[in-house]
Parts: structure tokens; sequence; C-alpha cells
């Protein structure tokens, strides 16, 4: 059993919950960059808040989802835990501002219109996961923008109730527009983002992300830094 620690940064409340940017971001870069690493040294690398760092740290180490040396070093974390555990307190529809949409041609008229654009996007969800882990064909299309307006009207999408088949959203951090994947012209989310959208939508988005978990474990090189 791992003897804690009293980190460079103490709290006297212990954090509860990986809800918020500040935790979200730290989740992130303790999945995406392969340990071994200290607090300071992952902060720089990921331009995270050491101190928002140590605590999420601290959190995952309490319920076992990472283990540190004497030193206090990170060495080894249960990535595929550390996700499961993020997706209890963050939720893609409620975490970040969405809006639903239709693109009246289809998804494929809405990817060749995204591999054309100039501005900043992250596509996530169904579709960029078929990029990593290719199921049923996607009926949803879910980016990442920095203006909901702008990119709408550049992509030509109708505001529906009903037959929507694109979710925009703006994010809760531009943490997700980092570690990104191109991919036939597209800009992929970092498949951890990908697979925490999807654990936490509806319908058969849970299934996908199981999917894209089982590609993650199988393919942990092309995708942790």
């Amino acid at each position: 059993m791992e003897t804690r620690r009293r980190g460079p940064w103490p709290d006297d409340q212990p954090l509860k919950s990986l809800r918020g940017r500040g935790a979200g971001r730290a989740l992130r870069a303790i999945v995406d960059f392969r340990p071994p690493y200290g607090v300071r040294e992952l902060a720089g690398r990921a331009n995270v808040s050491p101190a928002t760092l140590a605590r999420v740290i601290d959190l995952l180490a309490r319920e076992a989802l990472l283990t540190r040396d004497t030193r206090g070093r990170v060495n080894d974390v249960d990535w595929d835990g550390c996700l499961r555990r993020w997706s209890k307190d963050y939720e893609f529809a409620t975490s970040n501002q969405t809006t639903a949409f239709l693109a009246r041609r289809g998804l494929s008229d809405l990817t060749t219109k995204l591999a054309t654009v100039k501005w900043r996007y992250a596509l996530t969800g169904s579709l960029a996961a078929q990029s990593f882990s290719p199921i049923a064909p996607a009926q949803l299309g879910t980016l990442y923008v920095d203006d909901i307006e702008s990119a709408v009207r550049q992509l030509d999408l109708r505001e529906v109730d009903s037959g929507v088949n694109v979710l925009v959203a703006e994010p809760f951090d531009p943490v997700v527009y980092e570690r990104t994947t191109k991919r036939d012209g597209l800009t992929l989310a970092a498949p951890t983002q990908i697979a925490a959208d999807l654990l936490t939508g509806s319908g058969r988005m849970p299934s996908e992300g199981e999917e894209l978990l089982a590609w993650m474990k199988g393919n942990e090189r092309p995708w942790r830094t």
C-alpha cells in the first residue's frame, strides 16, 4: 500500500470531485502523458496549475488509480480507470455549452466543409471515434469550436428541435484543442477526450466509448505522449 505523502501544495480540504475546468485539464495531462513524471515537470509540459495538478493526483492516488514513488513522482497510471473516474463528474452535455443542429446534406458534407476551414476546432464523439475504431456508421457529428455562431454560419447548419445530426460545443477548457490528431484532413480531439465525451453521452455513445477504449489499450503508443 502506498504511503501518503504531504505534497508541496497543502490543502486542508482534499479534492473530492473532478468537476470543473482545472480538474479536467489536470486529468487530461495525467492520462495523456506517459509516466514517470513529477508535479512540476508535468505542469510545465501541459500548462496546468501545479496546485490543481497536485490535488488531482492526490485524489487519484487515494482511489488507487495511480501510484507514486517515495519522492512523490507518479510512476504508474491506470489511465482507463482515470477516464472512467472523470466521467462520474464530467459530462459532455452539461460541462460544455452545446447547441443542436441539422447538417441538411449529411455528415459527409459536414466533414468536407471542416477539411477546408481555417479556424480552430476539434471533432469529437462518434464521428471522430470512427477514425480510430470503426464500428457502425456515425449518426451524429460533434465538434468543439470557439464561436458557435460563426461556425454554424460557415458550416451552413440549421438549429432544430428534431432531426439533429450535429452538436456544436464551446468547450469547458481549451485543453480540448490540445494533443489533437489530423486524419483525412480533419482535426480530431485526443482519444482521451473523445472517450470521455462518448462515455458520458446518450444512446449508443457509451458503447462506442467502450470500443474506443479497447482500441486505445491495444494502440497506446500512437496516442500517449
